[in-house]
């Protein structure tokens, strides 16, 4: 409770300080489906209903992806595309946020809009480099006059500001622009930069040539003149635009990040990308050659849209950075609304930051962990707990007393006898088609279990989030899914399933998973962060105290919950 306090009177205090309006800028952003008879609509009336309580959100309006996430002496900085006028995307500006620990958040002026004929048709997005001498820049994606897409530097006007408010363009922009080999069109969202041992900066660009996505690489001494390497960092057949890139290394062993520039021997990296042509996103563990220019993944997942993700849900454009005050790697993710425009504009907002999340790298090597940082347990109130539980075929058992529409949750179960799981079909290699065909109604061997979240008292509505079990020829395969067909009465909401298979030893028989439920968002977190799915949903019964909580088992064969936890969730301070 003292950190709290002492979060809380530094942010009354900071926020007086640096209280103001947010202009009256505008720009445009891309990829977003536009609708521009609502782009513009005041939001004049704020719906609180599905409003999260401790996501990063704007008190009104849309947002998308998060931009140039840093941690600069002491502060954390978020910048986000940002509709100042309405709830529809459009009018996009650089919108900037600051906070001491992620949770707590005062908003600020906006930081870059159009301005320049560099930028005049748009500013997009882009991440942010903290140079020698301790200055950060940012590099973002303008639209030019000729409707080109260009890449920008800016610049903090007044160094000795701890809160960098204000950013100047300088004339020499744009720094890179299309060659005549690229879609000027499909040419954005450049990465936080690195410096390698040879003296050069490099950077990517996300681009395609035909249906070939790629990382289009750049170089330069001085970080003002670039000029583009032959070959790009990497690419992959059919896997269309390649939207905000994300490349950084991490280390072998422990959980601790890395700057971005390292690249020494007990190290890999990560290449991540955003495919406009399917909305979600992959990523590949590999080695990076410096010496050739040249990122080469490792065989241990697929290079294309049915890889690895950091999320198998609603999470799109995301963004790391390395956190020097902790020495962790911090991953953002946008996660957008499924409800229809018309509602997002009568509620008078859309779009949600997820939280923000440590990543690291699995002792196995080939794939990456996730877990929310551990500011935000600073939340956490009062809880409940359950002993061991048996739950038989078809058992339910309520979590209470609990908020359940603002909570955190964690579960441990555990399973015997697996030989008694059903066989795997090697055919079934989409992992969010075999959910929706096997939802939480749908009776298995081992599974369906996991939570019933968001759910109305007599289950008219429920966010299931569970785990099937099946055995393969020389192991054991753990499918996770979040089912959304019953999570709304509502007819016109998107009510997909999620899933991703989980990598997870099963010799002692336990499976963990955590969910942080907030309203209209579950996060959920399976064995330890291997597997992670973010959900967003409106129900109209399981509201507010009307939602509730509930652990279940759908399968044939008896699970048992060893420990089940679960914190009601306080509001931090929220711009």
């Amino acid at each position: 409770m003292e950190i709290n306090l002492r979060y809380f009177w530094v942010v009354i205090l900071l926020w007086f300080v640096l209280r103001s309006d947010n202009g009256d800028h505008m720009c445009v952003e891309a990829s977003h489906k536009v609708y521009p008879e609502l782009q513009s609509i005041q939001a004049e009336i704020v719906s609180p209903l599905y409003r999260t309580a401790y996501h990063f959100q704007p008190p009104k309006n849309w947002i998308n992806d998060p931009n140039g996430p840093m941690y600069y002496n002491g502060i954390y900085h978020l910048f986000y595309q940002y509709n100042p006028y309405g709830s529809a995307w459009g009018n996009i500006v650089w919108a900037h946020s600051i906070s001491f620990d992620m949770i707590n958040w005062i908003q600020l002026n906006p930081a870059i809009y159009p301005s320049k004929p560099f930028d005049v048709n748009g500013c997009w997005s882009g991440s942010a480099t903290i140079l020698p001498g301790n200055k950060p820049v940012i590099l973002y994606t303008g639209i030019d006059g000729q409707k080109r897409q260009v890449q920008n530097i800016a610049l903090p006007n007044n160094l000795s500001d701890p809160y960098l408010r204000e950013w100047t363009k300088p004339d020499f922009n744009p720094l890179i622009v299309p060659t005549i080999d690229q879609n000027v069109t499909a040419f954005r969202d450049p990465t936080t930069a690195w410096l390698g041992q040879d003296g050069y900066w490099r950077v990517l660009v996300g681009n395609k040539r035909k249906h070939r996505g790629m990382a289009a690489l750049y170089k330069s001494r001085d970080f003002k003149h670039w000029w583009k390497v032959q070959h790009p960092l990497h690419s992959s057949a059919d896997t269309g635009m390649w939207e905000c890139p994300d490349f950084y290394p991490v280390a072998l062993q422990g959980e601790f990040g890395l700057e971005t520039s390292v690249n020494d021997v007990g190290i890999k990296h990560v290449l991540k990308v955003s495919l406009d042509n399917t909305r979600y996103e992959y990523y590949t563990v590999g080695k990076y050659f410096a010496d050739k220019d040249q990122y080469v993944p490792d065989n241990t997942s697929a290079d294309n849209a049915m890889g690895l993700r950091y999320d198998y849900g609603n999470f799109y454009a995301s963004k790391t950075f390395f956190d020097a005050g902790k020495n962790r790697r911090i991953l953002w993710g946008w996660a957008n609304e499924s409800d229809t425009p018309d509602d997002s504009t009568a509620k008078g907002w859309a779009g949600i930051q997820t939280i923000p999340r440590k990543v690291w790298l699995d002792e196995s090597g080939k794939q990456l962990l996730q877990w929310p940082i551990n500011e935000i347990e600073t939340l956490r109130g009062k809880s409940v707990q359950l002993g061991t539980v048996h739950l038989a075929k078809g058992g339910l058992v309520e979590v209470k007393p609990i908020t359940a529409a603002q909570a955190d949750v964690e579960v441990t179960f555990h399973i015997n006898n697996l030989d008694k799981a059903e066989p795997f079909d090697p055919t079934w290699v989409d992992p969010q088609q075999l959910c929706g065909q096997k939802g939480a109604t749908v009776q298995g061997g081992f599974g369906p279990f996991g939570l019933l979240t968001l759910a109305s008292k007599n289950l008219e509505e429920y966010t299931s989030v569970f785990f099937r079990v099946y055995k393969a020829k020389d192991k054991h395969m753990v499918l996770m899914c979040s089912d959304q067909s019953s999570s709304s009465l509502r007819p016109e909401v998107y009510k997909p399933s999620f899933g991703g298979f989980v990598d997870v030893d099963l010799t002692k028989g336990m499976i963990s998973l955590r969910s942080l439920i907030d309203h209209s968002v579950v996060e959920s977190f399976g064995a330890g962060g291997k597997t992670c799915i973010t959900s967003r949903v409106y129900p109209s019964l399981a509201t507010n105290e009307d939602a509730h909580l509930f652990a279940f088992n759908n399968g044939t064969e008896a699970v048992e919950i060893l420990k089940l936890r679960a914190w009601n969730m306080h509001r931090p301070r929220m711009n």
